[in-house]
């Protein structure tokens, strides 16, 4: 098949793309910078063209010719990043439907019930919503917390248990959550390219295990820089300043 990937510069997505390229897909990468791609190993195995999400033509132009789309893309550096997201994807599911592709796949995060969300975790819904409402058949794949070397939160997760024999945390790595590892991930992103016709839904994608998110960032940092456990204390009062600042200062 041909698919097209928007967000190959990311974490996941440039993971998915050689993925995609050792199932025997042919891969179009979409980036507002083709050139940052060139230090890329499968570089010189894709179509890379330039384009930008909130580019309504551009969209149009990357996904002419292609049967699948992965949509990979936030805009969390942006302050409203909210309203971009939410015409990124319209813009995405109304070219996708224009040029006769067969499928979206997207991944976003578990939706708890009953829940209030923050505004990231309630856009990345949105965003699943509009590929499901869309004439093309979405697979909206759903995770919580995903689990590999080589993500921004992963490393500073890291950088943190080889530095700090003990830490005082929040009340809410108590939270009950159900991780996923990266290449689990990429086993459902690239198998989601040949779902039946007639499978337009959403997925939540999970690890065989429920943990805390004290256990599961731990566990996994542990494990990757082989040190040994590190114990940590609760707090009941909230300090994002100086959890930021500690952070920095490390």
């Amino acid at each position: 098949m041909r698919c097209v990937v928007f967000g190959a510069t990311g974490y996941i997505g440039g993971r998915v793309v050689p993925a995609l390229l050792d199932a025997g897909h042919e891969v179009r990468v979409v980036a507002r910078t083709p050139d940052k791609l060139q230090d890329a190993a499968w570089r010189d195995r894709v179509e890379a063209v330039r384009g930008d999400v909130t580019s309504a033509d551009g969209v149009r132009a990357a996904i002419e010719g292609q049967d699948v789309v992965y949509y990979l893309v936030h805009s969390l550096n942006r302050h409203d990043f909210v309203d971009v997201d939410r015409a990124a994807a319209q813009a995405v599911a109304d070219a996708a439907a224009e040029h006769g592709v067969k499928r979206i796949v997207y991944l976003g995060g578990i939706v708890p019930d009953g829940t209030q969300l923050s505004a990231h975790l309630a856009s990345r819904a949105e965003v699943g919503r509009i590929f499901l409402a869309g004439r093309v058949p979405a697979a909206v794949l759903q995770a919580a917390v995903i689990i590999g070397s080589g993500s921004a939160s992963f490393e500073m997760l890291r950088y943190l248990t080889e530095r700090l024999p003990a830490m005082i945390t929040p009340r809410w790595v108590r939270n009950r959550i159900q991780p996923i590892a990266v290449r689990d991930v990429l086993h459902y992103l690239v198998h989601a390219a040949s779902l039946p016709a007639d499978v337009d839904r959403a997925f939540d994608i999970g690890g065989p295990d429920v943990l805390t998110y004290r256990v599961s960032n731990f566990l996994s940092t542990d494990h990757e820089v082989g040190s040994s456990p590190r114990s940590d204390s609760e707090i009941r009062f909230r300090l994002p300043e100086r959890s930021a600042l500690s952070r920095g200062l490390l």
